[in-house]
């Protein structure tokens, strides 16, 4: 390794500190923290240029002549440095964003030890730190803390303490002082020796300067403690985020409104009486025959997409995908006075949905779409049947009749065979049973394939399958 090469090593481990550890691999989690630091940054970057601006304008106020641009160009070097830093910044390691807020630090040192160039102040250069610059410094302190990173705040309380320490030291043994004026002061305040050591003007008073820095590092861990504690709750609110986001892709969000407002409420097995739909693509194996599977892919894609969006529309959960096919269930995981309703209206609205979308295909000149549909009402058992990761079962007679009764459409030529137990149900519930059962012919004792005792069925008739 050259000199060169080892010398940058050195320099990165020194001045660059570690990212804080995030799951970069849950994309839910990486989403979560680059949002939440980039608007942070956001915020960082506008508070700086707020409190440059107003800092400027202050400085005028103190220090009322043309010198004072010499601290205007110091500050306008810090608002574009910031802007750097808003671009480099990102969710886990980032040198640059590191080197940037050094590169930021040392230009406010600088700033402050070097004399001003277009002053011809005589002063000696330990006056300088009578004016107690050392302040601003806790406005870069307080910007970082936007970051959302304890050791970026850290960083900052740490290097602002040794920048500051090094710049004094050296102004210190640079310093030309005003010869004889100690000596006077020293005389003249003889009896009074820390008044003394306050009014010397050559005089760097270097428990004021080791003050500062100490007070400025615990004012940081401090402030990096806090970063911490905040960062966990930016963790566990994207964990909360992605546990939400699973349970939209099986739950309409009522229910997942539901879910998160409650203490585990799956994890109690019960029995409820529910509606269930079955619904699958007639002929579907046919169609795939000999065709593209990445045209095959985007058909059941574009099925899939349609038909859970209708199972939310209603309120219903989306239990599983079955290939080309899906079971809905409908008062699941909590039952509602319309679970019947909802699922013959979303059953009646799926239909309307696949001629909408055979429409389009037939104008693209592609084959058109048939399903089957099967709802059934009964009584099922409900329950988590997983330890760590969320598995809701429904298991029940009512779950293999409406399999088997989305099956018999292809008997019967039905688009949708309802139930008799379904239409019981709808009566019951009150809610438009004539409108929704229109268009069905009910036919009764019909044997289902898999039931022991012949169904009363209500069918309402579809297209040729394809």
């Amino acid at each position: 390794m050259s000199d060169t090469t080892a010398s940058q090593s050195r320099f990165s481990r020194f001045f660059v500190t570690r990212p804080d550890p995030v799951d970069l691999d849950n994309k839910y989690t990486e989403a979560a923290l680059e949002r939440h630091k980039r608007e942070g940054l956001e915020l960082a970057v506008r508070a700086r240029w707020i409190a440059m601006g107003l800092t400027g304008i202050l400085l005028v106020f103190l220090n009322p002549h043309w010198e004072v641009l010499w601290y205007h160009f110091i500050l306008l070097l810090i608002c574009a440095n910031g802007w750097l830093i808003r671009r480099a910044g990102q969710v886990g390691q980032s040198r640059t964003e590191l080197l940037l807020i050094f590169v930021d630090l040392l230009i406010m040192t600088l700033g402050m030890i070097v004399p001003n160039p277009f002053s011809d102040d005589v002063r000696p250069l330990a006056m300088q730190y009578r004016f107690d610059n050392f302040q601003y410094f806790f406005i870069i302190l307080a910007a970082g803390t936007l970051a959302y990173s304890w050791r970026t705040v850290v960083a900052i309380g740490s290097w602002t303490a040794m920048m500051w320490t090094v710049g004094w030291i050296i102004a210190w043994w640079v310093a030309t002082p005003i010869p004889g004026i100690s000596e006077r002061v020293a005389e003249a305040l003889a009896e009074y020796p820390d008044v003394a050591e306050l009014m010397d003007p050559n005089s760097f008073m270097p428990s004021q300067r080791i003050q500062q820095v100490v007070v400025f590092i615990m004012v940081a861990v401090t402030l990096g403690i806090s970063m911490r504690r905040l960062n966990r709750l930016l963790m566990t609110n994207a964990g909360l985020e992605r546990e939400r986001a699973n349970l939209s892709r099986y739950f309409s969000p009522n229910v997942v409104d539901e879910l998160s407002q409650n203490d585990e409420p799956l994890k109690q097995v019960r029995k409820e009486s529910i509606a269930v739909l079955f619904i699958d693509i007639v002929g579907f194996t046919k169609y795939a025959a000999g065709r593209d599977p990445y045209e095959v892919i985007e058909v059941l894609r574009g099925f899939h997409a349609r038909m859970e969006t209708e199972v939310f529309r209603h309120h219903g959960t989306l239990d599983k995908y079955l290939g080309d096919g899906l079971m809905a269930t409908f008062g699941t995981p909590v039952p509602t006075p319309l679970d019947a309703s909802n699922a013959v209206a979303c059953a009646r609205d799926m239909t309307r949905v696949i001629n909408q979308w055979n429409t389009d295909r037939r104008r693209a000149g592609e084959p058109e779409i048939h399903v089957g549909i099967g709802v059934h009402y009964g009584p099922v058992v409900l329950g988590d049947i997983g330890a760590n990761r969320l598995e809701f079962a429904v298991i029940g007679d009512a779950v293999n009749v409406a399999a088997k009764l989305e099956a018999l459409t292809r008997v019967k030529m039905a688009q949708v065979i309802l139930s008799d137990e379904v239409c019981s149900q709808l009566t019951m519930e009150g809610h438009n049973a004539a409108t929704l059962t229109e268009g069905f012919e009910k036919l009764p004792g019909q044997t289902v394939r898999g039931v022991e005792h012949p169904m009363d069925i209500w069918v309402m008739r579809a297209l040729p399958p394809i």
